[in-house]
């Protein structure tokens, strides 16, 4: 345990050896006077001091976290648990997200192998049966290389622990299947696991890379765990089938007696479902929440602790509020759930019952009581009451000196002072202050040894509220009261962390593609085709009327995925037309014609004399340091750009791109508090009032600590304030402006402008870009614009404009809990209650304008309580702001609007979001309205509803599959990402070039692009960077069987991804690499892809002799040279010697070599051809040595 010596403090006063004696001799103790950190600091005694694991239960979820993150300042992190209540919803879910499940299968596999020392949980989560922990251990099983295992039951017993089958392994709750080889990825492992069979044997068991694929490190065992919470024992099962069939019929002729038809077929058509599972054995989602008549005496958690938990409860008397209103709530949905043949009687008798809690964790165990004042909880009846004088300490708010003054005086009555910084550089920062101010204050990373009287440290670490216990004087000060704000550490890895956005490449059936010479058509899979005797891959391509097109596996690099705009469907090309020919034409001329105008301008703005600003200051440090994230990499790197560019006496004039809360603010928070430090004002131009006013708040928040005066302009403030703000730009009272195109007007002056910050500039008109530029001359300008563009086009601009991308979502947001599920009034009602019931806001997403106030009304039928606003495009532009504006001030509970909110609003306060009609909408649109949820360290919930009675059309269909796996997997999350990229590239480059993309395909667009680029950079005699890769090399044509045959793989886009790799190698180093990887993903090589990669090999030996053709002709192979080959005279000699009677020459029209081959077997012919070039090579080295 960690800071040991600050413990000590505590668990040496009279109070806690009270406490302690109290444990020794089971009674039950109340402590008051403790919240927040103090709390937690006696909770990390009572576990050091009495050695037995604690159980913490909390009035809700945000307690229970809070306790979970101060632990972590003195446990390792995996000794800490935190069990948020499992989701049992009594609806139809289509599909939910995992991350809950994660968090809680970790938490009940940690605490089963006895890793777990200290657990939080809220009280709904506490009072919820679980399945009993032996059917958890005898599900769990283990697999060592070695092991003798039948595959059929390795196969049975992944889906019976609800492994879901896939191509490719990439996120937990998955297995992929191929050949001899299993890759699984159990729940509670940070990486999956590829098992190697040979017949019924465990050869070898690896990690693997979930984004490469390769394997990582071997590992002797492995231990597979659930990846679903109810695991039904045989027993349990037919118990909880003829349960559930008995109420069912009972339930229904009740209703069919009431004269409910309605209800009862829609409870003959729910239970129905759910009988059929349990026939079948293919447990889908919803039957958790008959948990109940499975296990009809359920255990609790505290059957999960390897050694009785200590019981500590936290304000038992907030507790019972909660659980009393969570019961009400909870019988009336129940009521409607069971009126409408939702639901069964017996799911509404166990609500959350204050009573059953006590019941459960009180019988014959000590129970310890925190809360902050002494009052009586009912029920409860303390032997021992212990009371504690404790303060909450108050905020610095990054004024050292004030800081400084008041340890001054703790050291002089003799406090022991403890600073705790979130890292090392801000605890160097603390020292560097206070030492300025005569403070002398080691830093130490654990407060082990013992703290005396008087004496100052710093010490790592993060707690929520520091605090002062006068009579053992003590104080403990967090960096949040030093900076004003905490530095978060990152959390736990969650499995969605960080994942890049990357280039989207694998081709279903059905996909259309681009052939570079041939144009659109559609990819129809790959078909294997024998051709002059000899068996190959062929892509086949479907173009206008019957055409078709089979593309050789080596011709793989012609062809890319076509990727236009969500929804948008490309025409078909014919074959041999010349309409493709005139559509890539026009397109590259007017990318040519578009790369020289910026050129032109890129070249201009650098010629022209700018001002550099100065290094850094030490506020500047200061100031970064009370950033209360961790930098992302593409954030630190974006910072490094814009300051470079500051720096530099040429203006500067770069884009920073990147999705909404990936921290593109924060970056022009830095740019800006840069160029005030140099004396000089800043502007930031936004396109609404709204996001004038969201951003106006950051920037005061941010800068309260120093002399930095923000002022914002625009409708929302008076003609008088607007007035005084003006004379302040003009005279330089204002350091920064933010505002509408308000700022643009002719009576706004500055007096030393210096930095320009522009928010999605593609949102202003061109009147308003025309002042823009003028208002924008000799200063530095920097763009945000919060849709990503693909890195494809980054690269491809690269000299032509300046681009910084951020593309790592930040690590310490909390996943948001999806649900796909179909619409019911009474679960709208429960989640919108529910979000009220912790202070926070509510989107209600319905697209049509139409009929919204309709939607209003049922909505407000529902919760009379509720205050509810609406937003739709179509209301007047003050009308809307107003709207939007009183949401923001959290005068409305519930926001009812139209898809708008998509873009740019940052409400953290909103953490539930209810999409009505979700298969009406865009993956991408999808995407985008998840995110505006979960932007804080709140449980946010998104609910993608579809409607019940309605025919699904094939493609809403298809959108709600995809939903589904976007949901579940997070692998929808490529197809939203390229689309959004699509979208940003468009804003980026206007609306001519985003027709011209859709008319030949975004790749080939940014390959035309880079072209033209490289052509006018060398044309102006600028190095020309890295020219892009041919797409073709040498042809090599050879007689031999060369393909991946179905038994080997035989998923066609795992195929195609082979393929594709193999069509980019470029060195034998590449080649080798492959083969090592095909291996260790698919298994030992069959010769005919062998073939295929000795072909690679050759092609790439055909590349460094200069052969452009290889080519078998009755039974001869024809070597065909280009240029500069230097084979001549004596070394064609040399040549013909090393392979007697083998070798011919022609150099009639360039070097041809022909090799006689008749009767040699294709392995042989290979060997052959591999010789020769390496022959060649040699006597080309020898010529240049």
């Amino acid at each position: 345990m960690r800071h040991q010596g600050l413990i000590r403090l505590i668990t040496a006063t009279a109070a806690f050896r009270s406490l302690q004696a109290g444990v020794e001799l089971r009674q039950s103790q109340q402590v008051y006077g403790l919240a927040g950190s103090q709390l937690t600091l006696w909770l990390a005694g009572l576990l050091q001091e009495t050695g037995r694991p604690l159980l913490v239960v909390t009035p809700g979820l945000e307690e229970a976290r809070r306790i979970t993150m101060d632990l972590s300042a003195f446990l390792p992190e995996e000794e800490v648990g935190f069990l948020p209540p499992a989701e049992v919803m009594p609806y139809e879910v289509y599909a939910r997200s995992l991350d809950l499940a994660v968090q809680r299968l970790t938490v009940m596999e940690s605490l089963l192998a006895g890793r777990i020392r200290v657990l939080a949980m809220p009280a709904a989560a506490a009072v919820q049966p679980m399945t009993p922990p032996e059917a958890w251990r005898k599900a769990i099983f283990h697999l060592a290389a070695g092991q003798q295992v039948t595959w059929e039951d390795l196969l049975h017993r992944l889906d019976a622990l609800g492994y879901q089958r896939s191509e490719v392994v990439e996120v937990p709750g998955q297995v992929s299947v191929r050949g001899g080889i299993v890759d699984i990825f159990p729940l509670t492992m940070d990486q999956p696991v590829r098992v190697e069979f040979f017949d019924d044997e465990v050869d070898s068991i690896r990690t693997f890379d979930p984004r490469s694929q390769r394997s990582l490190e071997a590992l002797p065992e492995i231990a597979v765990t659930p990846v679903r919470e109810l695991l039904l024992t045989p027993e349990a099962l037919e118990r909880g089938k003829a349960a559930l069939q008995r109420e069912y019929q009972t339930q229904l002729k009740r209703l069919e007696k009431q004269g409910r038809g309605e209800a009862a077929r829609h409870l003959e058509e729910k239970v129905a479902g759910y009988l059929e599972q349990l026939e079948t054995g293919a447990f889908g989602t919803g039957l958790e929440q008959f948990r109940h008549l499975f296990y009809p005496q359920a255990p609790t958690i505290l059957e999960y602790f390897p050694a009785p938990p200590l019981v500590v409860m936290d304000e038992p008397g907030r507790i019972k509020e909660t659980m009393v209103q969570a019961a009400g709530e909870m019988a009336e949905m129940f009521g409607q759930l069971l009126a409408a043949g939702a639901a069964l009687p017996s799911q509404a008798e166990n609500p959350p019952d204050y009573d059953h809690l006590l019941k459960l964790f009180f019988r014959g165990r000590p129970l310890i009581c925190f809360s902050l004042l002494p009052k009586q909880f009912p029920g409860i009846s303390p032997m021992n009451i212990v009371g504690v004088t404790a303060k909450t300490m108050h905020p610095f708010l990054g004024k050292t000196n004030m800081l400084a003054e008041e340890v001054k005086n703790w050291r002089h009555s003799r406090y022991s002072v403890v600073l705790f910084a979130g890292n090392q550089e801000r605890a160097q920062l603390i020292k560097d202050a206070l030492w300025d101010q005569g403070v002398e204050a080691p830093v130490t990373e654990d407060l082990s040894g013992q703290l005396y009287p008087g004496q100052v440290m710093i010490t790592l670490g993060t707690l929520q509220k520091g605090f002062e216990f006068p009579q053992w004087k003590l104080v403990a000060v967090s960096d949040a009261e030093v900076f004003g704000r905490q530095k978060r550490p990152r959390p736990r890895k969650s499995f969605k962390e960080g994942t890049r956005i990357a280039a989207f490449t694998d081709l279903k059936v059905g996909d259309f593609v681009v052939h570079v010479q041939h144009g659109i058509g559609r990819y129809r899979g790959i078909e294997q085709l024998e051709v002059g005797g000899v068996q190959k891959d062929y892509l086949l391509v479907q173009y206008s009327g019957e055409d078709r097109l089979y593309v050789p596996t080596d011709q793989v690099s012609m062809i890319q995925k076509y990727v236009g705009a969500e929804g948008h469907v490309p025409k078909l090309n014919r074959l041999g037309g010349n309409e493709w020919a005139r559509a890539k034409k026009r397109v590259q001329e007017s990318v040519e014609a578009m790369a020289e105008e910026l050129l032109a301008l890129y070249a201009a703005r650098e010629a022209m004399p700018g001002y550099a600003f100065s290094p850094d200051t030490v506020w500047q440090r200061d100031f970064e340091a009370s950033f209360p994230y961790t930098e992302t990499p593409d954030q630190l790197q974006a910072i490094a750009e814009v300051k470079r560019d500051m720096e530099a006496r040429r203006p500067m004039d770069r884009l920073l791109c990147g999705d909404v809360g990936y921290g593109k603010t924060e970056v022009a928070l830095r740019a800006a508090f840069k160029a005030v430090m140099d004396g000089k004002q800043v502007a930031v131009l936004v396109p609404t009032t709204i996001l004038a006013q969201q951003h106006y708040q950051t920037f005061q928040e941010r800068m309260a600590a120093f002399p930095v005066s923000v002022a914002v302009l625009s409708r929302f403030r008076s003609a008088k304030q607007q007035e005084q703000t003006v004379k302040g730009l003009r005279a330089g009272a204002v350091d920064i402006v933010i505002g509408t195109h308000r700022l643009l007007s002719q009576d706004v002056k500055f007096k030393n402008l210096g930095l320009v910050i522009v928010d999605e500039e593609q949102r202003f008109g061109v009147a308003h870009k025309e002042k823009l530029k003028q208002l924008s001359k000799n200063v530095d300008v920097l763009t945000l614009t919060a849709t990503p563009i693909p890195r494809t086009l980054h690269m491809s601009m690269v000299g032509v404009r300046d681009m910084s991308l951020i593309e790592t979502p930040p690590e310490d947001r909390f996943p948001v809990q999806t649900y796909v599920v179909e619409y019911s009034p009474e679960l709208v009602r429960e989640a919108i209650r529910r979000e009220m019931s912790r202070g926070g806001q509510v989107y209600f997403v319905h697209n049509r304008v139409m009929d919204i106030d309709r939607i209003t009304r049922h909505l407000q039928e529902l919760l009379p309580d509720a205050r509810i606003g609406v937003a739709h495009g179509q209301m007047r532009e003050d009308q809307l702001e107003r709207v939007m504006l009183d949401f923001m001030e959290g005068n409305y509970d519930v926001l009812v609007c139209t898809s708008i909110v998509e873009n740019g609003l940052d409400i953290s306060n909103v953490n539930t979001l209810i999409v009505h009609e979700a298969d009406h909408f865009g993956l991408s649109q999808l995407y985008q309205l998840r995110g505006r949820v979960g932007r804080t360290n709140r449980l946010a919930y998104a609910y993608f509803t579809y409607r019940r009675d309605r025919v699904l059309g094939e493609a809403a269909e298809k959108r709600l599959a995809a939903i589904r796996e976007f949901t579940e997997f997070g692998s929808g999350f490529k197809i939203a990402m390229r689309d959004l990229e699509i979208r940003g590239a468009g804003n980026i480059l206007g609306p001519e070039q985003h027709g011209h993309m859709l008319s030949v395909g975004f790749d080939l667009y940014c390959q035309l692009m880079e072209e033209a680029v490289q052509k006018l950079r060398a044309r102006t005699g600028e190095p020309a960077g890295e020219a892009a890769p041919e797409p073709t090399g040498p042809t090599i044509e050879l007689n031999v069987d060369a393909y991946i045959s179905d038994a080997y793989i035989p998923q066609a886009a795992l195929k195609m991804e082979v393929y594709q790799r193999m069509m980019a190698v470029e060195s034998m180093a590449d080649v080798e690499q492959l083969e090592e990887e095909v291996f260790d993903r698919f298994g030992e090589l069959p010769p005919v892809v062998k073939n295929l990669m000795h072909l690679a090999r050759l092609k790439v030996l055909a590349q460094e002799v200069h052969v452009t053709r290889v080519e078998h002709k009755k039974g001869e192979v024809h070597l065909v040279f280009g240029p500069d080959h230097g084979l001549k005279g004596e070394k064609l000699m040399q040549l013909a010697g090393a392979f007697p009677r083998r070798l011919s020459f022609s150099v009639a029209g360039g070097l041809t070599i022909a090799a006689r081959v008749a009767g040699m077997s294709q392995a042989d012919l290979l060997i052959l051809v591999e010789s020769i070039f390496k022959r060649i090579k040699l006597l080309a080295a020898a010529r240049t040595g």
